[in-house]
């Protein structure tokens, strides 16, 4: 016999795994304008995100999955500064008199 309180953690967790499915269902695009729009949002700067099929070589941090989980939206930090000094070949560190 089922309890109400088996019944309601049942159901909590089969709204949970559908959402989560519908989460990964969304389309790879739709995704990343979603989360770019977070990060902007909280005044992230910086950062790249692809979107990156599951499997394939990836140095970024997975921050959502889309297109039916087979692939993933990648984040990466980039610091303007530091690229911006080894195009020129400039040392970022500042020397101390």
């Amino acid at each position: 016999m089922l309890t109400k309180r088996t019944c309601g953690s049942f159901l909590a967790v089969c709204l949970l795994g559908m959402s989560m499915t519908a989460f990964a269902a969304k389309p790879c695009e739709e995704l990343k304008s979603g989360i770019d729009a977070k990060f902007q949002a909280k005044g992230v700067q910086s950062y790249t995100l692809e979107i990156v099929a599951n499997g394939a070589e990836d140095s970024g941090k997975t921050v959502g999955t889309c297109d039916g989980g087979t692939k993933h939206i990648s984040y990466k930090h980039t610091n303007e500064a530091r690229t911006a000094a080894a195009k020129t070949g400039a040392s970022s560190s500042v020397a101390k008199p």
